[in-house]
């Protein structure tokens, strides 16, 4: 078979030049990445009631349970449709959520975790079980700024005490952060196979932002009626589907 474009073939030589030019352009991204945490830092802070209830798996608690006592807590803010069936929860949202199935380490330097969606818990709950996520989960459902508000954001917050204060709030390609196919992806050849990248002539053209998030049950990558959110064909029960069962957007 042919590739469908390929990078040149040189000598171990050339192409250690070459991996050392592009180093050099590496290390300044990732220095500049450093500077932009370090100004992250320095960003000022709100202070609102951390007494405000979420719902979770035990109930409604005071949002100022979601700390689980550290002082930091990080949460991704997660779209929901109503009424929809696990198929046709979001796909962007999914990618995030199934990255983050484990806090452990996020624990380890004392941040908490917790996943907060406008879903009803009643709606949630199920979800949750179906994709078998171990995060916390909690409805916002009618729950103001900064706890709720509008979803598809990591944020972040901080307690001293009973007082509470948001951060930091980031949204769409900014939560990159989380999601770590995509960075593995970049460093590929072929990338992320999608239309918009800048490739060599020759590459394939790529498809638009985003298109192998769903599949269908014989793996095809589709967002049509037929498709979940791809994490999904390996849960247990995930059969194929013929419909999104989306009322409007989420």
């Amino acid at each position: 078979m042919t590739l469908p474009g390929r990078p040149p073939v040189v000598d171990l030589a050339t192409w250690q030049a070459a991996r050392d030019k592009l180093l050099v352009r590496e290390k300044a991204h990732t220095h500049e990445g450093d500077a932009i945490a370090a100004a992250r830092r320095r960003l000022p802070m709100v202070e609102f009631d951390g007494t405000v209830e979420v719902v979770g798996a035990d109930g409604p608690v005071p949002f100022l349970d979601l700390f689980q006592g550290r002082d930091e807590l990080v949460v991704y803010k997660h779209m929901w449709h109503d009424g929809a069936p696990h198929q046709g929860q979001c796909e962007g949202c999914t990618v995030t959520a199934w990255h983050l199935k484990d806090a452990v380490y996020l624990n380890a330097r004392g941040v908490s975790f917790a996943i907060l969606t406008t879903g009803v818990w009643d709606e949630v709950a199920p979800f949750v079980d179906f994709m078998g996520y171990t995060q916390p989960w909690y409805s916002v459902r009618d729950v103001d700024e900064p706890v709720g508000g509008e979803m598809g954001h990591i944020t972040c917050y901080l307690r001293d005490g009973d007082r509470v204060f948001l951060t930091y709030t980031t949204t769409g390609r900014g939560i990159e952060s989380a999601d770590g196919s995509f960075g593995l992806l970049d460093m590929t050849p072929y990338g992320r196979g999608e239309a918009w990248e800048d490739k060599p002539e020759g590459w394939p053209e790529g498809r638009h932002a985003c298109w192998y998030w769903r599949s269908d049950a014989d793996g095809n990558a589709t967002w049509g009626p037929t498709s979940r959110p791809a994490p999904q064909w390996t849960r247990p029960g995930a059969t194929p589907v013929d419909t999104l069962g989306r009322q409007g957007d989420h």
